[in-house]
């Protein structure tokens, strides 16, 4: 019986060439597939996906299988960038790898794969995947199930992680072993697109910022920023703040002021709420749990379980009230939902509940929602 043909996502990285190895000694018929989702030349003038592309080549001839370049360009700009600035234009700090694994690496990429004659897309992400259900990596370090927690059930299907049981020092060991050129390449980091580049001046491409004022939640002016899209909160690098006493740091913004509001010490009050409010929620399985839910959940990536309670508000919203206060939640990240070590899936943070430095006066359960 002719063999199933596997293709594997390749980055160009040494995650994804120990994915495509491992299958190849597995015996299956595997074949390279490089997605190409961004055109921008690096500080040299050269391009920047073309270089991962040739990465990418180098461990396929080394592997000895087939190797094929897609572009999706456009796809990934329709998709995905467009609605990341219209988020930063809403003062959101949007996290556009979520949705990245959703319409493009699980979807056209996926259905491209299929068009080759591929059963199964692999890529080397570190998670597992048991049937249509998402689980965490073994390596606690480098788990990327928080952002795979919109991909659905039906996707998973045709899924392989294959190095999701491996700590990344076994996978840099194997490629090393193998003698794959990537075995030593620095692992890339930031936002999918944007990589390492400065995240200010990359932005401030696409679109225009109103300097407004940095204030304290008293109201006194310290300083003033650039755009609400170039701060987030808990944010402490960058605010041009200075003078004695402990460092500032982003507590708030407020788009309809264009305001950013500081404050000092990494643990003020204003930084932590034992609740928060999410929209847009996902369920990998499609089915909506029974609530209230008792799980555990990251509110941003590498960040340890917190054990939570999801329930409805009268109205309707989605509340995640935490066993222990939380810091910086930030609205347009991800709140992803666990039972164990299997991912349930995940919905997109509205807003923290009060902050305790709120709660010295009242203050209603959804006003922090109306800004």
């Amino acid at each position: 019986m002719q063999k199933q043909l596997i293709a594997v996502g390749m980055s160009g990285g040494v995650d994804s060439s120990v994915a495509a190895f491992l299958l190849k000694e597995q015996g299956a018929d595997v074949v390279g597939l490089f997605m190409k989702n961004w055109e921008e030349a690096d500080a040299d003038g050269a391009c920047m996906s073309a270089r991962e592309a040739d990465d990418a080549a180098a461990v396929c001839r080394k592997l000895g299988i087939g190797f094929y370049s897609v572009n999706f360009v456009k796809e990934y700009r329709e998709a995905v960038f467009a609605q990341f600035l219209d988020e930063c234009r809403a003062g959101l700090t949007p996290n556009p790898d979520v949705l990245c694994n959703r319409e493009i690496k699980f979807k056209v990429f996926l259905q491209k794969a299929f068009e080759l004659g591929a059963a199964r897309l692999a890529t080397g992400h570190y998670c597992r995947q048991i049937q249509d259900q998402l689980w965490k990596g073994l390596d606690p370090d480098k788990d990327q199930s928080y952002f795979l927690h919109a991909v659905s059930s039906k996707a998973l299907l045709s899924a392989l992680f294959p190095i999701g049981h491996l700590h990344k020092n076994e996978v840099r060991e194997i490629a090393r072993r193998a003698g794959l050129s990537t075995a030593e390449k620095k692992d890339s980091t930031g936002i999918c697109f944007i990589g390492e580049r400065n995240f200010k001046p990359f932005l401030s491409q696409y679109l225009g910022f109103e300097k407004g004022p940095l204030l304290t939640l008293d109201g006194k002016k310290v300083g003033i920023h650039d755009g609400l899209a170039y701060h987030t909160i808990g944010q402490r690098r960058g605010l041009g703040l200075g003078g004695e006493g402990e460092a500032w740091y982003v507590v708030k913004k407020d788009l309809s002021l264009n305001a950013v509001y500081v404050e000092r010490g990494k643990n003020h009050p204003a930084l932590y709420s034992d609740f928060l409010i999410a929209k847009e929620p996902f369920w990998i399985d499609g089915i909506e749990p029974a609530i209230p839910l008792i799980c555990n959940v990251k509110i941003r990536y590498r960040q340890k379980d917190t054990p939570c309670t999801l329930s409805k508000s009268p109205s309707g919203e989605w509340v995640a009230v935490f066993a222990h206060p939380q810091r910086a939640i930030t609205p347009g990240q991800s709140i992803v939902f666990y039972a164990g070590d299997r991912c349930l899936g995940g919905a997109v943070i509205q807003c923290a509940g009060p902050s305790y430095y709120e709660l010295k006066k009242p203050l209603e359960l959804h006003e922090p929602c109306k800004n």
